[in-house]
């Protein structure tokens, strides 16, 4: 093992997403008559779709991945031949990284899945979770959207699982009225008490989150344009009054409520969080909507917010290299990418080394539900990070001194130095020890 791959194997590296579950729901699954599932653990989420792009019916993905505890190897016989049409994507290394890592099985059959279910109901416990992602994977720690605006205290780490104020509903023109009402106590009835409800929303969540995230992309265009009071006012009342809507009206209200949230942000100190590129699933993807190169209007306009532009754009790399070189406030982060398409993210990162300046690249996000899964990806992702930094030894660009601290900062010094780890962490605590 060269210096090099040693360093990586050995540094916590930092994993700024995941949408993984919380502890009670991990551990219930431990006692269900329905779960735990070694089959729903390792061939749900991203590697269901490549099993239907490689044939397999959505019935038999559906038996696969839905935990029952029961009939482990009939329902892995009913996806076999896509699993090994499949096993070679980014999504099937992951899976049988995990496969190894976790549950100790060299290779995935029906016999190997049935020995390891008992694996799967051991991990349900509390705490593990928590030593999984930290031990196992070596992850410092993970930054979690759970797809709600409350960032509440995890007790089940209160220093390692940090959540994201979810803004997505806001950028799609979506209007939440009882839901902003039950949180934060104000009744949406106009443009005034609409932004009125942003700022309550941060002012209660803002000082506990790490930061601010929206997957808008997946229901409407990238594109945002600069609204103003009078335009977004106009499609609110028609969305108050439950009236029909364009998507263009929509988007507009969208527009101006992302808005309104990146001036909060930025008042609370918190990085932008953006989908970009890919769509998980299948026959949805629309892809000109999705392009990173959209967004360069709202990155002129807000030049001292940060946005993290993530999934590195794909299949837009290049769009999103160009805009880290010209944005100053701009990330990347690789999140998702390297199981989206492992070769693509290791000339990413070797593109990025030579195009943009090393502080903008953050390495690692997992993007899952399950933390057996983040550890799979964790390791994925090591393991190309090696190879994309071995590579630029090996070409004479770089000193393995210089690859190691590039790893360094791709791993978790860019991460530290761009979110408020210590602000977030202290007011976490307070918000735990406050009376309830």
């Amino acid at each position: 093992m060269t210096q090099l791959e040693q360093f990586i194997q050995d540094t916590a590296i930092v994993n700024t997403h995941e949408h993984l579950v919380k502890e009670d729901a991990w551990t219930a699954a431990g006692q269900a008559q329905t779960g735990p599932d070694i089959v729903s653990e390792l061939f749900s989420g991203y590697l269901s779709s490549d099993l239907l792009t490689a044939g397999a019916t959505p019935e038999a993905v559906e038996a696969a991945t839905t935990p029952t505890g029961i009939d482990i190897a009939k329902r892995f016989e009913g996806i076999r031949e896509a699993w090994e049409m499949s096993q070679l994507t980014g999504y099937g290394e992951a899976a049988r990284i995990t496969a190894k890592l976790v549950y100790g099985m060299d290779r995935i059959t029906g016999d190997a899945l049935e020995a390891a279910q008992d694996v799967s109901k051991a991990n349900r416990v509390p705490g593990r979770r928590h030593s999984l992602l930290s031990e196992t994977g070596n992850i410092d720690h993970v930054q979690i959207d759970d797809f709600v605006r409350p960032c509440e205290p995890d007790p089940s780490g209160l220093d390692f699982f940090l959540y994201d104020l979810s803004w997505v509903s806001f950028c799609q023109g979506a209007v939440e009225v009882p839901e902003i009402l039950e949180q934060v106590g104000v009744e949406v009835k106009d443009v005034a008490t609409y932004r009125e409800a942003v700022t309550a929303i941060f002012q209660r969540w803002g000082p506990t989150a790490i930061a601010v995230k929206t997957q808008h992309a997946y229901g409407r265009t990238l594109r945002w344009t600069e609204q103003t009071d009078a335009d977004a006012a106009k499609v609110l009342a028609k969305v108050l009054a439950e009236k029909p809507v364009s998507q263009d009206e929509l988007d507009c209200l969208g527009d101006w409520g992302f808005a309104r949230g990146i001036e909060q942000a930025m008042q609370h100190n918190l990085p932008i969080k953006i989908h970009t590129g890919y769509y998980a699933g299948n026959r949805s993807m629309i892809v000109d909507r999705i392009r990173p190169g959209h967004l360069a209007p709202l990155l002129i306009k807000y030049p001292d917010a940060k946005f993290v532009l993530m999934h590195i754009g794909y299949p837009y790399e290049d769009e999103i290299i160009a805009l880290a070189k010209h944005f100053p406030n701009v990330y990347v982060d690789m999140c998702w990418a390297w199981s989206i398409d492992p070769y693509a993210s290791c000339r990413f990162v070797r593109k990025m080394i030579h195009a943009a300046p090393i502080n903008r690249l953050f390495g690692f996000g997992g993007d899952t539900f399950c933390p057996s899964a983040s550890v799979g990806y964790a390791m994925q992702a090591r393991a190309w990070l090696n190879r994309a930094l071995q590579a630029e030894i090996d070409q004479g660009l770089l000193s393995e001194d210089q690859a190691i601290q590039l790893a360094e900062r791709f791993m978790r010094a860019n991460q530290l130095s761009c979110f408020d780890l210590n602000g977030t962490r202290a007011a976490i605590h307070a918000a735990a020890a406050a009376p309830a």
